[in-house]
């Protein structure tokens, strides 16, 4: 046993995830599980040739991890089974790795299907049995592997209004063995195959800047096919690919041409041979039911139009004119590998007005992306017109002035039996619907529609969903929720900003909000598809504009804040921090540099002094650029941080020079920062706002010894201030952090506990149901905007306690450091990371604090508890450090601090004077 022991203590000196204390071994106790390739589960295309592979780890043990893998890759199940690697085996490789491991077998080709498991060493080099199968398929990688056109119709982008639909009929004459779609429909697109629609996926595929690139979507449709003939439909929306004004809101105008699609079926037969169906002029065109669509301003559907068997055999294609061949946009054809928009949940009415007769307002009683869907019965050519919006004006109808208007949905009836109906190509940020045309009195059927059902439907990502809150103070649970459902609402292929008059991918979001983001949702895929966005907006000088994808170019200080572009770099890091992805930052690094030595040319004496600085801060004037701080302040602090970020970088990628000099000059910019800003005699900087005192804490910007003083400073002034924060999205992610670590976050609770002053409590108290784009919750601001909601990577960091060692990747250490404050007797939470559950749960009565946690495998945990001493600590009946998993380390500022292994543990302690 002592041998063992000692064995284990050196596997933790090395690796940091193994305890002194190991616990007791049985065979095949450690498991493989949830294999994913490039971060997906078994995905149908993926874009590379060497991909990362990953898997997390289960074990009933404390303390236990992965002492070596082995892996297969086979080129087919059969193979696999029979433990035959034909395209690799890595043979038994000692490491506990688990994430992001490159493929290093035969090289692969486009197309080609991959078939893969691992088994695993555990820390007494047991044996774990081979995992689940799981696979991937190789997308098409080369322009050559695509023998289809780009098709669509002859018509000028600016007249394109309706949404066509494309078809092409075709035989099967034989069994088939697989049968793959490859597809994008640009702007949007719904594909159909023999009268149904192919899959869940909605609004797709994602935004990009579509003369860089354009994603392509995959479907198996194996089972779909049938003998004989068969029909594929494609229907084009105009989405962000064709944006025109049409009479109706934009945002703004410009297009990369008329809709368009290229569509490849791929099929192969039981007997080994092959087919095809690919886009060309062959195709014809369907008359569109779908008369008018607009990402922004609405949609239009004439049930009359809709020709039957459009999508289906045997339609009469002699009078329909072909589809024209075109160009393509010129943007590379990349396999979509972000989880697909879907319709996520419903939402049923919870109260239905008539602010005057004929006009129905229904409100579902949340704040959402997405769209109506109604049921009718009527007349044929009667009219519905939905017009939604996110509040009320004072006589009960609804009012678009904080969403963009005009913006609505309109149905025309066939008028034969029930007909059900949603858009397609069109959503909306709303809470209300309002109603007219139709009739909810069936005495009045026969001159209007009679109105039998309305439902919205919540459009966005598919993203998983990793993370759960909840604690004994009910606000707090609310303002939980409000800031989830604005994540929601604007999670979709890029992060936008409000789900309404913008959609716009506005990237301070990314940067400042992405904890709050990926402690909810499992945003591997999609941040990574961020920065390539972001890599593909940079301008050849190096500027990363405000948004990306760019549409639309903006002034006044809207493209180049560095605040914005910076989150190139941070989003980048965080992917490599919370999720082990090492390519993201090689991929770009030279991104980086271009980006950062832009920034420094725009210094002057280190100095950067533009921008939109702390938007949105509380000032006597209406909200907008920053009142409080000067922007010198956040455009300074968040340079820094790039070169400290791409320091970090250089050294990781092995740069020496390159991180020399990075270092050297976040040195220079700290030292210039401190002299012109620094006022020594009162420990403050600049105009001495919270967030002037709080940003350059938190970036390590601050001289030695200053932080009690700075912490004072911030307090002071917000108590000054009737507890309540001046910051904006910029400053109010550091702010909070400052309290936090400083042990202050009674101070953050007295912010956030009150309902009158201006934040979360008074967005609460204005009625709404997810978080708005000001604090004081205007109605001439978005109603849906998560911007500010930097208070939910407190609830988890900080309330709850979970975060992760510095220095550490993917969560391998990670820090359990609850923090009990005011009234809340209780909080539980638990977040899906990488590596597996991290949650924990705890309470207070009396003197006595109890604290249950539980630790991926292949992990450890530093965990910081209240306590008299560790005398007074046990964890499940037995005292602490004689536990199994469990060393004490040290009594620290009233917290036993212990170090553990993987598993669950039960502490309880004694957290009295």
């Amino acid at each position: 046993m002592r041998i063992l022991t000692l064995f284990c203590a050196c596997l933790f000196a090395v690796t940091g995830v193994m305890p002194v204390r190991a616990a007791k071994t049985r065979a095949g106790t450690v498991r493989p599980v949830d294999l994913r390739c490039e971060y997906r589960v078994n995905p149908l295309a993926i874009g590379s040739t060497v991909p990362g592979l990953s898997w997390r780890l289960v074990s009933k043990e404390r303390a236990q991890g992965q002492n070596a893998y082995q892996i297969l890759v086979a080129s087919s199940r059969r193979k696999l089974d029979a433990n035959t690697g034909d395209l690799w085996n890595s043979g038994k490789v000692s490491s506990s790795q688990t994430l992001e491991i490159p493929y290093q077998g035969k090289p692969l080709r486009s197309r080609e299907v991959c078939f893969w498991k691992v088994r695993v060493w555990d820390w007494q080099r047991v044996s774990s049995p081979w995992s689940a199968p799981a696979m991937w398929a190789v997308g098409l990688l080369k322009p050559s592997d695509w023998t289809a056109q780009w098709i669509g119709l002859n018509e000028p982008a600016d007249k394109t209004l309706a949404a066509p639909m494309l078809r092409r009929q075709f035989r099967i004459p034989k069994k088939v063995k697989r049968a793959v779609v490859y597809i994008s429909g640009l702007g949007q697109f719904e594909l159909h195959l023999n009268g149904q629609k192919v899959g869940r996926d909605v609004l797709e595929p994602g935004w990009t800047d579509y003369r860089k690139s354009c994603l392509y979507l995959t479907y198996d449709v194996t089972q779909r096919l049938r003998r004989g003939p068969n029909v594929l439909g494609v229907i084009l929306g105009n989405g962000m690919y064709n944006v025109v004004r049409g009479g109706r809101y934009v945002k703004f105008t410009g297009s990369f041409g008329p809709p368009k699609v290229i569509l490849q079926l791929e099929i192969t037969y039981d007997d080994g041979t092959s087919g095809r169906v690919v886009t060309d002029g062959s195709w014809r065109v369907v008359p569109s039911p779908i008369t008018f669509n607009s990402i922004y301003g609405g949609e239009d559907y004439d049930a009359r139009r809709a020709a039957r068997g459009g999508d289906t055999p045997g339609l009469d294609e002699n009078k329909l004119q072909h589809a024209t061949v075109m160009a393509g946009p010129g943007g590379h054809l990349v396999p979509q590998n972000i989880p697909p928009i879907r319709v996520m949940h419903i939402y049923k009415p919870v109260r239905i007005t008539q602010p005057e007769p004929g006009v129905y307002v229904y409100d579902l009683g949340q704040n959402f992306s997405g769209w109506p869907r109604i049921t009718v019965r009527g007349p044929r050519g009667a009219t519905v017109k939905i017009i939604p919006g996110e509040l009320l004006d004072g006589q009960g109808f609804v009012t678009q002035r904080s969403s963009g208007s005009p913006a609505y949905f309109r149905y025309t009836l066939r008028g034969r039996g029930v007909e059900t109906w949603h858009p397609r190509f069109s959503y909306y940020g709303f809470r209300y619907l309002q109603i007219e045309g139709a009739t909810r009195n069936p005495a009045q059927v026969r001159r209007k529609p009679l109105l039998l059902a309305v439902e919205g439907q919540f459009v966005h990502s598919s993203a998983g969903d990793v993370g759960s809150f909840s604690c004994s103070n009910p606000l707090f649970n609310h303002i939980h929720a409000i800031i989830k459902a604005a994540i929601e609402s604007n999670m979709q292929s890029i992060m936008t900003d409000c789900p309404h008059r913008e959609k716009l991918g506005w990237l301070e979001e990314d940067n400042f909000m992405g904890p709050s983001v990926m402690f909810n949702f499992d945003v591997s895929s999609l941040f990574r598809k961020i920065v390539r966005d972001m890599r593909e907006a940079q301008l050849s000088n190096g500027l990363v504009p405000d948004t990306a994808p760019e549409y639309v170019v903006f002034k006044n200080g809207f493209r180049d804040s560095p605040e914005w572009g910076s989150s190139y770099l941070a989003v980048a890091w965080y992917l490599y921090r919370w999720y082990g992805n090492v390519k993201v930052l090689r991929d770009n690094y030279e991104g980086f540099k271009k980006y950062v030595d832009y920034l420094t040319g725009r210094t002057q004496g280190h100095i950067l002094s533009y921008g939109l600085g702390d938007w949105y801060d509380l000032g006597p004037r209406p909200p907008g650029f920053a009142q409080l701080t000067p922007k010198a302040v956040t455009a300074t602090g968040i340079y820094y941080y790039d070169l400290n970020v791409l320091r970090k970088v250089a050294d990781l990628l092995r740069h020496s020079a390159d991180a020399q000099k990075y270092a050297a000059l976040a040195d220079e910019v700290r030292s210039a920062f401190n002299q012109k800003y620094f006022h020594a005699s009162t420990d403050s900087y600049a105009t001495g706002s919270q967030t002037s005192d709080a940003m350059p804490l938190a970036l390590g910007m601050a001289p030695a010894g200053t932080q009690a003083g700075l912490v004072r400073n911030i307090v002071q002034d917000i108590r000054a201030h009737g507890n309540k924060m001046t910051t904006g999205e910029i400053g109010h992610r550091y702010l909070l952090q400052v309290l936090a670590n400083a042990g202050r976050s009674d101070v953050i609770y007295d912010i956030d506990s009150q309902m009158d002053a201006p934040g979360y409590g008074y967005i609460l108290k204005q009625g709404a149901t997810a978080l708005t784009e000001a604090w004081d919750a205007g109605r001439d601001s978005s109603q849906n905007h998560f911007m500010l909601g930097h208070l939910e990577e407190w609830f988890y960091r900080d309330l709850a306690g979970i975060s992760q060692a510095p220095g550490s990747i993917g969560f391998k250490k990670i820090v359990i450091k609850p923090q009990p404050v005011g009234n809340v007797t209780w909080c539980k939470a638990s977040y899906q990371s990488i590596r597996g559950e991290i949650a924990t749960s705890w309470s207070v009565a009396g003197e006595r604090f109890h604290l249950r946690v539980v630790l991926p495998t292949n992990t450890s945990a530093t965990v910081y508890l209240p306590a008299k001493s560790a005398d007074s600590v046990t964890e499940s009946g037995r005292r602490a450090e004689t536990s199994e998993g469990v060393r004490f380390l040290r009594m620290e500022h009233g917290d036993a601090v212990y170090e553990v292994g993987s598993g669950s543990y039960d502490f309880v302690s004694a957290a009295g004077p």
